[in-house]
């Protein structure tokens, strides 16, 4: 009994990983630094980025690397980054508002990188 509940949940991990794929079509994978500190901004970013069938995201809280998976057809990185700038997160190209970075949760509030606004 055991053996089969765990080999149905595997075949449902399984299928839903791959109707996840299936979804984003002209698929296109990139990987960007974005800066953050925790598991909340782990939610705010991943949040940013995603919309469904369009775009997918996972942000590693250790190396602080984005990987943003997208239809090609329907948006680009620049687009993607340009909404999590606006949520208070600066990346590799783009610098969120100061207003929007002050108002994180204080354990949000990374050291930010030092550059020009885009």
């Amino acid at each position: 009994m055991k053996f089969m509940k765990k080999m149905l949940l595997g075949i449902m991990l399984l299928l839903s990983f791959l109707s996840a794929q299936a979804q984003i079509k002209n698929a296109k994978t990139e990987k960007v630094k974005v800066y953050g500190n925790c598991g909340m901004c782990k939610n705010v970013i991943e949040k940013a980025a995603e919309k469904k069938a369009v775009s997918k995201a996972h942000w590693d809280v250790e190396t602080k690397v984005l990987t943003i998976t997208f239809d090609s057809k329907k948006t680009n990185a620049s687009s993607i980054l340009k909404k999590i700038a606006n949520a208070g997160y600066d990346s590799e190209i783009f610098t969120a508002p100061d207003n929007v970075y002050n108002n994180l949760h204080e354990c949000c509030q990374y050291d930010r990188p030092r550059k020009s606004k885009k």
